[in-house]
């Protein structure tokens, strides 16, 4: 993340100007469709596992294909697409996704959905290093969290609503209509950018000054949450993945309130998201050890009460709930801790990182499914869930010394980094 330049958008209007509700929610509505086409196949796992032949782990591991692509090509098409137009590039994103979700729809072969997946995810790689810096160059610093909550209020939403309605089409027509309903939905949000989301101008790319710091010092405590980012998703993914399966087999509930159980897992997310935006806005390092802690302790309950449904499903809701808090709450730690002229770049690592978690995790589970059965998916998401709680401790300590330090430095030192 290292840069000897400045280059990234900045927003057309004044910052300090009305906040740009109809901006952010526009870009939420984006959020909401890229994220329900990235996860509709975790509840449609047996409707695609019959219909293409393959085992469900096959299935579940289109998500890993999907966010692997993401990962190996955020960074590098950020880089090569720095000095296009932030708007119309958002527009030509949705398009493509939209489309890999129409070939997805078609494609009568498992590989051929694999293909279509791959698009999917080049698309969604540069759509994720793009937006959160989008939303946040709308609005002045101290408004970033909560434009980031409205703007991945999307995500939570598509939790909420798109992955259940995308499972109940799937499970009432066919999985391929579902693929398809999100296509045409992509073209109409990226319509509803060309006209509703404000222009961004790109700054002019700036030589860096001699006297300026050849690193930018904040790469290391950027890369540092986007190692704990990594490392989270893949404990929840390895888990989430395969919710289905674990709700049905493990919980018992039937297959036809599968997509209930998910409604439910996404409206307490919303909640979190609420919490995000209001309680824990200026408090980010306590809502996230609130939120890990609560996460490794529900999914416990959750795992070792699945001969008793209620007890199971209210602690399933308290994981959505808890899960609704880290990822915006990550996002916004991020944000705050990278400079100015690295937050593309950082949001490109960051996305990279993420969707590292959400590969490994689906690719985690799969082995896990096949070798150990689903009931064991819950310990992986607990233990990593732990280690992550555990690097976010440690590294609040570390910057809470280190600026102890700073402030007892006497007067005069010199504070310059080299």
């Amino acid at each position: 993340m290292t840069t000897s330049s400045v280059s990234h958008p900045r927003a057309a209007a004044p910052a300090a100007g009305p906040f740009p509700w109809v901006g952010l929610i526009a870009l939420a509505a984006t959020v909401f469709l890229s994220v329900s086409s990235e996860m509709i196949p975790t509840g449609l796992l047996p409707e695609m596992s019959r219909s293409l032949g393959v085992t469900p782990s096959q299935v579940g591991l289109l998500v890993t294909f999907f966010a692997f692509t993401v990962v190996v090509s955020s960074a590098p098409l950020t880089a090569a697409t720095v000095r296009l137009p932030r708007h119309a590039l958002m527009v030509g994103i949705l398009t493509v996704l939209g489309l890999s979700n129409l070939l997805t729809a078609i494609s009568p072969t498992y590989e051929l959905v694999v293909a279509s997946r791959i698009l999917g995810g080049l698309a969604h790689g540069l759509f994720w290093a793009l937006v959160p810096a989008y939303a946040a160059h709308l609005v002045p610093k101290e408004q970033i969290a909560r434009a980031v909550s409205i703007t991945l209020g999307g995500g939570t939403l598509a939790f909420v609503l798109g992955v259940p309605l995308g499972t109940v089409l799937g499970q009432s027509i066919g999985w391929r209509w579902a693929f398809a309903a999100i296509a045409i939905a992509l073209g109409l949000g990226a319509l509803a950018v060309l006209r509703w989301l404000p222009k961004v101008e790109r700054e002019p790319v700036v030589p860096r000054l001699d006297s300026e710091p050849r690193r930018d010092p904040t790469v290391l405590p950027v890369a540092a949450i986007c190692v704990t980012v990594a490392i989270v998703m893949i404990g929840h993914y390895a888990l989430y993945t395969f919710i289905a399966p674990f709700v049905t087999d493990s919980m018992g509930l039937a297959p036809e309130h599968l997509s209930a159980a998910l409604f439910i897992y996404g409206g307490a997310g919303a909640v979190g998201l609420v919490l995000t935006s209001t309680v824990f806005a200026k408090r980010t390092s306590l809502g996230l050890i609130t939120a890990l802690g609560t996460t490794a302790i529900a999914v416990t309950v959750m795992a070792l009460s699945t001969s008793t449904l209620w007890l199971s499903g209210l602690a399933l809701l308290v994981w959505g709930l808890a899960f609704g808090l880290i990822a915006p709450l990550l996002q916004t730690r991020m944000l705050h801790t990278a400079s100015p002229r690295i937050r593309d770049t950082a949001s490109a690592f960051y996305t990279t990182a993420f969707n590292a978690g959400i590969g490994g995790g689906a690719l985690v589970g799969a082995v896990l499914l096949d070798w150990k059965g689903v009931g064991f998916l819950p310990v992986a998401n607990v233990a990593l869930t732990l280690l992550g709680l555990v690097i976010i401790v440690l590294t609040i300590q570390l910057t809470r010394r280190r600026s102890r330090q700073r402030d007892e430095r006497p007067v005069g030192e010199s504070s310059s980094v080299g």
